[in-house]
C-alpha cells in the first residue's frame, strides 16, 4: 500500500468542517480516480495529502494519512513534495513571465546539483508540443499547452504519487482526450502511480483502475473503474444516462427528478 487516508476529518480556520471521515487507499502504480461534484471535498482531500490545507488555514483534526508507512498529515508542504508527493493544481498555474523550459526546470527543486537533461527530453517524449515552443513564455501559451506544461514540470520532480486536480478543465474535447492518453502511458510506462480528481466521469474511468465517489465531505461509493461504469447510480448522475443506458430527453428535464440511491 503506497498511500492510506484513515477516516480523515478536514475543518478550515476551527470552523468550517469539509471532510468528514474519509477513507481512501492507494495502491502502487494504479490510477485511483476521485469523482463528485463542485464542493464535493476532492480537492481538499488532495491538498490534505500534499499539505496545502496549511497556507488555506486547515488542517486534519482527526484520521490520519500515511505514505510509505509514515505518517504525513499536517506536516508542512515542503516535507511532503521531498517525499516523492507532487499536486498539480487546479487552473494550470505555470510562471508566466519564464519560458516553457525554465518552468520545467523549476520542477526540479526538490533535487538540486542532479542532471535534468534526461527529464526534459522525457517530459518533451510525452509532451512534443512544449518543445517547439521552450523559449516561449509560459504567458503566451494555450490552455492545452498550459496543462502539458504544469503536468511536465510535476514530472521533473521525480514523483512517487502525483495528484492531478482537474486536468480536464476548460479544455476543448480532442485536447482532454490527448492529455487524458498521455496520463495513462505516464502511468504504465514509468510506473507513477496517480491520484486523479475529475468532473469528467467518463474520462476518468476510462483510464483509472480503481475510483471512489465524494458527496458533501464523504466516500458514498467506490470500486473498481470498470465496474462503476456499469454501475446505475454512476451512469445516471454522472456519465448522463439513465438506467436503462439511454440519455434524458430534454423535454424530460422539468419532471426528472435526481435521487441518489447512495444517499
Amino acid at each position: 500500500m503506497l498511500l492510506l487516508i484513515n477516516n480523515i476529518s478536514v475543518v478550515y480556520s476551527d470552523v468550517i468542517q469539509v471532510l468528514k471521515g474519509v477513507s481512501l487507499s492507494i495502491e502502487e502504480h494504479n490510477i485511483v480516480s476521485l469523482l463528485g461534484s463542485n464542493g464535493a471535498g476532492k480537492t481538499t482531500t488532495l491538498k490534505a495529502v500534499s499539505g496545502l490545507l496549511k497556507p488555506e488555514n486547515g488542517k486534519v483534526t482527526d484520521g490520519e494519512i500515511i505514505f510509505q508507512g509514515e505518517k504525513i498529515h499536517n506536516k508542512a508542504p515542503e516535507e511532503i513534495t521531498r517525499l516523492g508527493i507532487i499536486q498539480v493544481l487546479e487552473g494550470r498555474q505555470p510562471f508566466k513571465y519564464l519560458t516553457v523550459e525554465e518552468n520545467l526546470r523549476v520542477g526540479t527543486a526538490t533535487r538540486p546539483g542532479q542532471s535534468f537533461k534526461d527529464d526534459l527530453e522525457l517530459v518533451y517524449h510525452y509532451f512534443p508540443a512544449l518543445k517547439t515552443r521552450r523559449k516561449m513564455k509560459a504567458g503566451y501559451c494555450s490552455g492545452g499547452e498550459l496543462q502539458m506544461l504544469v503536468i511536465g514540470r510535476a514530472l521533473m520532480a521525480h514523483p512517487k504519487l502525483l495528484l492531478l486536480d482537474e486536468p480536464s478543465l476548460g479544455l476543448a474535447p480532442l485536447v482532454v482526450r490527448e492529455i487524458f492518453q498521455i496520463i495513462k502511458r505516464i502511468n504504465e510506462e514509468q510506473k507513477t502511480t496517480i491520484i486523479l480528481v475529475e468532473q469528467n466521469a467518463n474520462m476518468a474511468l476510462q483510464i483509472a483502475h480503481y475510483g471512489y465517489v465524494m458527496e458533501n465531505g464523504r466516500i458514498v461509493m467506490e470500486g473498481r473503474a470498470n465496474e462503476l461504469r456499469e454501475n446505475p447510480d454512476i451512469k445516471e448522475f454522472y456519465l448522463g444516462l439513465a438506467p436503462d443506458g439511454e440519455g434524458h430527453s430534454y423535454t424530460d428535464v422539468k419532471a426528472y427528478r435526481r435521487r441518489k440511491r447512495w444517499l
